[in-house]
């Protein structure tokens, strides 16, 4: 699913200006699009990864908050014109009027940890004249379980379709993530255990964005997933059909994340 527009709202609406003066940084480093640096401040370091974990402290004895997704962190030098306390006022309030939640807050220490919607973000505002701010977004899949051909086969027999858990695709996208290859190993095992069996492989999204734009990831998902599987096992070409049903049939409230999470799936539907 893509991601809602909160970005470019946000980034409209952060008080803290841009720096025009970025020479100094740390080459291949730049600003996050969700809140610009503290005047005259420069990056020292950054990094980004499409899959990584990460503990944010919740604060008030609750244990921390770990996230594992699209990271990244950014690392900057502020002037040494500039006090701590005017540093993280800035960025404090450039959070607070943007509407982001504050989960976390140190006070004068420095320490701050926000969301807004799944994306969660540390700010550390220190003394030596540097701050850091890191950014994880869960991804869109989460699915760590692989049914293997046996459940698979068990499902078919008793409902007429079962979901393959553990195939997985990044945010908006229909390209099947190499981590996905156990789940299909074990879809090829159940075809092999039937040379007979057909299946229709049915694509299913949550109601976020809108329908015809659902209707077309759940299409073109579905159709990844069929030729990935046919790219192992060449025979399953004339038994497997691609199918996408977008959200018209969750099988959990999409008014959670949990329940969105568990609508964007893949079925082998019996045909």
């Amino acid at each position: 699913m893509k991601s809602l527009p909160y970005v470019v709202l946000l980034f409209a609406s952060i008080a803290v200006p841009v720096c025009t003066a970025q020479r100094q940084d740390e080459p291949g480093c730049k600003d996050s699009p969700i809140i610009t640096r503290f005047p005259g401040s420069v990056i020292r370091a950054c990094r980004q990864l499409d899959d990584n974990k990460f503990r944010f402290p919740m604060g008030k004895g609750n244990p921390d908050l770990e996230l594992e997704g699209k990271f990244a962190e950014i690392h900057y030098i502020y002037p040494k014109t500039a006090s701590k306390a005017q540093v993280l006022r800035n960025v404090h309030t450039a959070m607070k009027n943007a509407g982001w939640a504050f989960d976390y807050d140190s006070g004068d220490y420095g320490d701050f940890t926000v969301h807004m919607g799944k994306t969660y973000i540390l700010f550390q505002v220190n003394s030596d004249n540097t701050y850091d701010e890191t950014f994880l977004t869960p991804t869109t899949v989460t699915q760590d379980v692989v049914a293997d051909a046996t459940t698979m086969s068990s499902g078919i027999t008793s409902a007429g379709h079962t979901i393959v858990n553990g195939i997985l695709f990044d945010t908006g996208k229909a390209d099947v993530k190499p981590e996905s290859a156990p789940a299909l190993d074990e879809v090829v095992k159940l075809l092999q255990q039937d040379g007979a069996i057909k299946f229709y492989v049915v694509g299913h999204t949550d109601n976020v964005g809108s329908l015809a734009a659902n209707l077309d990831l759940s299409k073109r998902r579905a159709a990844a997933v069929v030729q990935a599987i046919v790219a192992k096992y060449p025979p399953a070409a004339s038994r497997l059909t691609s199918f996408g049903n977008g959200p018209y049939a969750p099988i959990s409230s999409n008014d959670t994340e949990d329940g969105r999470t568990l609508n964007r799936r893949v079925e082998l539907v019996k045909q």
